[in-house]
């Protein structure tokens, strides 16, 4: 029994009981979640497998907490911080001076964000400010139909316009032809990716630059999405075959999440610009209200350090040799992972370029019975222990990326490609010669309707929240069982038109959470 002294404050006692039960409630919470070390997570979660990495972090976000990272002329540390990560950041993407070429305004800059979606955003915002458009004057970004969702979400925040450029539906793969012919008067930015998150292939960055260098105004942006590929392509065993990063003059920003290959824990990514102009395009400062003198180098104001803190010391701990040494068993495990893959009778892995993603679809080349759904064969391998992430089919004129499911490959993974390929063979044995996976009973009527055209996109689109919540919740019914999978969600959206599509899954994520 613990006695409270007689001088205590007793707020503190109070808090001290009430804090010890929600912590309890916590680890139990925690507890029914997958875990998001030993490499049993193929996707969201970013493992170097070694524990003095997370030690690492864990120190340098509890020394760093209750910091505001708002104004770094009161937290000198904020600044310091900020600085050495972009230093370090710019080093390895080839944005040192002496490594790009020697022109006027040529130095590379940096903010360090909250996530790669932040470095994205503002990376579009920055393009809007250079190219002098205002927001909802037509201003678009142009970017292979693959680049990641966040390109569409700075779009529709910014008052832009996204204009998806298709890809060749075997290989994922974009021509730098198709994307500069997508370019015109009303373009702010070009996006290409290093690399494509559903496909793992790097899009072709330096014959954009020069199409763009050749044909088209200096103001339009080139912009590098390497969130995902930025800490780990440049240290990857024997290269990637191209250049896609600061060392061509071109491209005049480039992001890079350190949250991903930086090892480090969520949520930081680094957004680089190359000139002080394109830099400072997107902050934000004012004196026009009563309080203090307001600027904002990224979208948020007051922010904590800890991320940041975290990510520094994980940097400094790692070094250069480190991420090699983690990227090499990244790239051993990669390759195990494709070979017998590969050898799954009934499924395929996409061609992609050196890197840690692997895609999966059905093998077409075989008969019906022999076929394995991508779908279902990633709900058989959560059962079975293993997370792997189902990826719907995409429509574009010139033929559709099929189904398909991702795979993430990080440096633990070395240590279970004997486990998860185990999986991989009994789960693909288990759905093998099943029949697509069918949409909920509860979307049923509507795909029905939409097909027969009895209902429209606008009608459903038009539909009060209520109404889409009701339906659902149905959904939800239906597919909450630990045996339904996600299968059926995602034929659902596979079918539907894409608009009614995001509002649907708004709306199920939505009744998830609340």
């Amino acid at each position: 029994m613990t006695v409270d002294h007689p001088d205590a404050d007793p707020l503190e006692s109070l808090i001290a009981r009430r804090g010890e039960a929600a912590l309890e409630t916590l680890e139990e919470l925690r507890a029914a979640d997958p875990p998001t070390t030993g490499g049993r997570v193929l996707s969201y979660v970013y493992d170097s497998g070694l524990e003095g990495v997370d030690r690492v972090a864990v120190r340098a976000a509890g020394l760093a907490h209750g910091v505001n990272g708002l104004d770094p002329t009161v937290f000198g540390s904020v600044a310091r911080i900020h600085r050495e990560i972009v230093q370090r950041v710019r080093a390895i993407l080839g944005g040192d001076p002496g490594d790009g070429p020697d022109v006027d305004d040529d130095e590379v800059h940096g903010v360090v964000t909250s996530g790669g979606t932040e470095s994205c955003v503002l990376a579009c915002l920055a393009a809007r400010e250079v190219a002098g458009r205002a927001p909802g004057s037509g201003g678009t970004i142009v970017a292979p139909v693959t680049v990641h969702a966040a390109f569409r979400k700075a779009a529709h925040v910014l008052g832009m316009r996204f204009v998806g450029v298709e890809v060749d539906p075997a290989s994922g793969r974009v021509s730098a032809a198709d994307l500069l012919g997508a370019v015109d008067r009303d373009t702010c930015l070009v996006v290409c990716s290093a690399s494509s998150y559903p496909t793992g292939v790097i899009d072709p960055v330096e014959q954009v630059a020069a199409g763009l260098d050749a044909h088209h105004d200096p103001r339009i942006g080139l912009h590098v999405d390497a969130c995902l590929g930025g800490l780990v392509l440049p240290f990857w065993p024997g290269g990637v075959g191209s250049t896609w990063d600061l060392r061509i003059g071109r491209v005049t920003s480039i992001s890079a999440d350190l949250h991903k290959y930086g090892f480090a824990p969520k949520g930081t990514s680094v957004l680089l610009s190359r000139g002080r102009t394109r830099h400072r395009a997107s902050w934000f400062s004012t004196v026009d209200w009563p309080g203090y003198p307001v600027v904002n180098p990224t979208l948020s104001g007051s922010k904590p350090l800890e991320p940041a803190a975290a990510a520094w010391a994980v940097l400094e701990a790692l070094g250069d040799d480190g991420q090699s040494e983690l990227v090499a068993r990244t790239a051993r495990a990669t390759a195990v992972l494709v070979e017998g893959l590969s050898g799954i009778e009934g499924l395929r892995v996409i061609d992609s370029d050196p890197g840690p993603l692997i895609a999966v679809v059905a093998d077409g080349s075989v008969g019906d019975d022999q076929r394995v759904h991508p779908h279902l064969w990633a709900d058989e391998c959560g059962r079975r222990g293993i997370a792997v992430q189902a990826q719907p089919a995409y429509r574009q004129e010139r033929g559709s990326l099929p189904s398909s499911s991702h795979l993430t490959i990080t440096p633990v993974t070395e240590r279970l490609t004997d486990e998860i390929l185990t999986v991989a063979r009994a789960s693909a044995d288990a759905v093998r010669g099943l029949p697509d996976p069918s949409p909920p009973a509860a979307f049923a009527d509507v795909l029905a309707a939409l097909e027969a055209g009895a209902l429209s996109p606008g009608d459903l689109l038009a539909l009060p929240e209520d109404d889409v919540h009701a339906m659902v919740s149905g959904v939800l019914g239906e597919t909450g069982g630990d045996d339904d999978g996600m299968a059926p969600l995602l034929a659902a959206i596979e079918r539907l038109p894409a608009e009614v599509g995001g509002r649907l899954v708004r709306a199920y994520l939505a009744a998830v959470m609340e």
